[in-house]
C-alpha cells in the first residue's frame, strides 16, 4: 500500500493533488502547528493577467495551535471570496465547468480551519475524479509526540504501508536506509513544469489549482495533469 503525508493547503497547486492520486491513503495533518509564513490558508492566482494571492483570514489565536484549533475569522466573506474568483476568471474557457465546485468549496460553512480545509481537499479530489481515501492524522492510533520520519514511519506500521512517498521538497528529511530497514521503500515526486494558455505573459507556474483547472478543464487535468510527474 502506497502512502503520503502531507500537511493541510486551501486550494493548493497540482502537485498536491498529483501525490493524493499517487498513493492509496492520504493523511492530512490536522493535530500539526499552523504556521504563519506557511501556505495553510493561502495561495497564489492569476488576476488581470499578473500574480495576486487569495487567503482564508483567521480568528486571533495563540501560534502554538494546532491546525485544527484555528478558526475562521468572524468576518470572513465567503461571497466576497468567491467574486474575487469569478472576477479573476469569468473569460476562463472552462469556468462553467468549475465554478459549480469552487461556489460549493468557499461557501462550505464550516468555522474551524482544519475541518474547512479538508472539505475542499474532498471536494477537489472529487471533481478531478480522485479515489484515493483521505485520513486525519489525529484519528491514527500512533504516538503522536513522534517528530518527522520517525512519525512517518510510524504512520507506515499502523497502516500497513510498503511504500511512502513525499514531495521532493522533502529529500533533506528522510533517509532512505531508516525507510528500507522498516521494510517501506521511499519515494519522492517532482511535478513536471507544464506551461498552458494563461491570461497572464509570461507564464506563472506552480498557481493554485483553480488556475490549471480554469484553463485546462478537468477533463484535461484528470486524463493528462495528474500524470505530469517524476519519482525518485
Amino acid at each position: 500500500m502506497k502512502l503520503a503525508v502531507m500537511q493541510p493547503y486551501f486550494l493548493p497547486y497540482i502537485g498536491y493533488f498529483q501525490l493524493i492520486d499517487a498513493v492509496d491513503e492520504f493523511v492530512v495533518y490536522d493535530n500539526i502547528k499552523y504556521t504563519k509564513k506557511g501556505w495553510i490558508n493561502r495561495n497564489r492566482y492569476c488576476r488581470n493577467g499578473t500574480e495576486a494571492l487569495f487567503s482564508l483570514p483567521l480568528a486571533k489565536g495563540s501560534d502554538f495551535l494546532h491546525v485544527r484549533d484555528r478558526e475562521l475569522s468572524a468576518g470572513f466573506s465567503r461571497a466576497g471570496l468567491l467574486a474575487q474568483f469569478r472576477e479573476a476568471y469569468r473569460h476562463a474557457p472552462y469556468f462553467d465547468d468549475v465554478i459549480p465546485t469552487l461556489r460549493s468549496i468557499v461557501e462550505c460553512p464550516q468555522d474551524n480551519l482544519f475541518d474547512y480545509i479538508f472539505n475542499s481537499l474532498q471536494q477537489m479530489c472529487a471533481l478531478l475524479g480522485i479515489g484515493t481515501e483521505l485520513r486525519i492524522s489525529s484519528a491514527i492510533a500512533i504516538d503522536h509526540d513522534l517528530r518527522s520520519q520517525e512519525k512517518v514511519l510510524a504512520f507506515c506500521r499502523e497502516l500497513g504501508a510498503d511504500t511512502y512517498v513525499n514531495a521532493i521538497g522533502g529529500t533533506e528529511l528522510y533517509d532512505r536506509a531508516t525507510f528500507t530497514s522498516a521494510r517501506v521503500n521511499l519515494h519522492f515526486m517532482k511535478s513536471r513544469l507544464v506551461e498552458y494558455e494563461q491570461s497572464a505573459t509570461p507564464f506563472i507556474p506552480w498557481l493554485s489549482i483553480i488556475d490549471v483547472l480554469m484553463c485546462n478543464g478537468p477533463d484535461k487535468v484528470r486524463r493528462e495533469m495528474l500524470q505530469e510527474f517524476d519519482l525518485v
